[in-house]
């Protein structure tokens, strides 16, 4: 079991081709009514096997209470969620025990636990491991925009180097946040999105795989939230965003853009709309000093290429000590970006909930 959050602690246990996974969440509100139609909206958007350029391992996903919740009314205890796995192909993964694939934790599995681990499907490794946490996710944002108004949508920003439109970081146009929120590939420009996917087939069609990046933000987030150091804003969300596998950077606003630009250029100048104190621009992302200003809170995150393909690559085994090749067979994401984006919003959500 892997857990985060002190306010709320989300604990997430199983394995990708174990019997089940779940989450156990801990310091929920009572008597909150849980929407559940949108949970399992949310659990749609992540799911496997809805797409052709996404693995076609096919789950349900259907998110069984077990605890915590009757009729969908939080209790107040810890809720208790598994979902079933159904769909294993683990013969696919039998070579991995000794030879260890490129890209992924097979070997630092071996070293931490003794070769003992099961990673098949890439065990308690798997992005398999997400689903619980956009259940997660959900039931955090429901709550965060029923008691404060907050709201969470993102994008891809980026496939294979394809590049989407940017969002607006001073204001989110509502209807772009409608066209965006329950999309499963989520792009600005209709454009965008099919130049990625022609990425994305290239990919599969050589046998490799690609990354991308995903930009998120976060909608009347309350002024004053956060605060130096430890206990930033940015601290935070990044910790929980390095939680989901596959992520190699996390940047705010502008992010390294501004190391490229002068003083004069990247700051952020104030003025009153309104009565309310506001940016001009946002290439702080919401942020300074840790602390929220109340602009929208923008962020991206990058992911690496999905390191199982079918091209011959080397490795080692670790049973003969000797130099090896390996052909990786079974069903993977050629791109695993185009799922992300309902993972990004869930931890940014689980995030968000423990800063207030």
């Amino acid at each position: 079991m892997s857990s985060w959050g002190d306010k709320v602690k989300v604990s997430v246990f199983g394995a990708s081709h174990a019997k089940e996974i779940g989450v156990e969440i801990e310091g929920l509100p009572k008597n909150f009514e849980l929407d559940f139609d949108k949970i399992l909206k949310q659990m749609e958007r992540r799911a496997p096997g809805r797409s052709h350029v996404a693995t076609p391992r096919k789950e349900p996903d259907y998110p069984l209470i077990k605890e915590g919740a009757e009729n969908f009314v939080l209790t107040g205890d810890t809720l208790k969620m598994v979902i079933e796995n159904t769909n294993q192909h683990s013969k696919d993964y039998s070579s991995l025990k000794v030879c260890p694939r490129p890209g992924h934790a097979d070997y630092t599995a071996f070293l931490k636990y003794n070769g003992e681990l099961d990673m098949s499907g890439g065990g308690p490794f798997s992005g398999r491991m997400m689903a619980p946490v956009v259940f997660a996710g959900e039931i955090c944002r429901q709550i965060l925009n029923k008691n404060y108004g907050i709201d969470i949508v993102s994008h891809i920003a980026e496939i294979g180097g394809v590049k989407d439109s940017t969002l607006d970081a001073t204001k989110i146009d509502t209807a772009l946040y409608e066209k965006l929120k329950n999309d499963s590939f989520p792009t600005i420009s209709d454009d965008s999105k099919a130049k990625m996917i022609k990425a994305i087939e290239d990919a599969m069609v050589d046998k490799d795989s690609v990354g991308g990046i995903v930009e998120c933000a976060v909608l009347n987030m309350p002024k004053g939230v956060g605060g130096p150091i430890f206990d930033g804003v940015e601290s935070v969300i990044s910790s929980a965003m390095f939680s989901i596998p596959a992520c190699k950077g996390v940047e705010f606003g502008s992010g390294f853009e501004s190391c490229r630009l002068k003083g004069s250029e990247n700051n952020d100048e104030f003025t009153y709309i309104d009565g309310e104190v506001v940016t001009k621009t946002n290439n702080c992302g919401g942020i300074l000093g840790g602390i929220t200003n109340g602009m929208p809170l923008t962020f991206k995150v990058g992911f690496k290429p999905t390191p199982s393909i079918s091209k011959v690559q080397n490795t080692v085994n670790l049973q003969t000590k000797e130099n090896t090749t390996i052909e990786i067979v079974g069903r993977h994401d050629p791109c695993i970006v185009t799922r992300t984006a309902p993972i990004v919003e869930a931890m940014a959500a689980i995030a968000i909930i423990n800063l207030l």
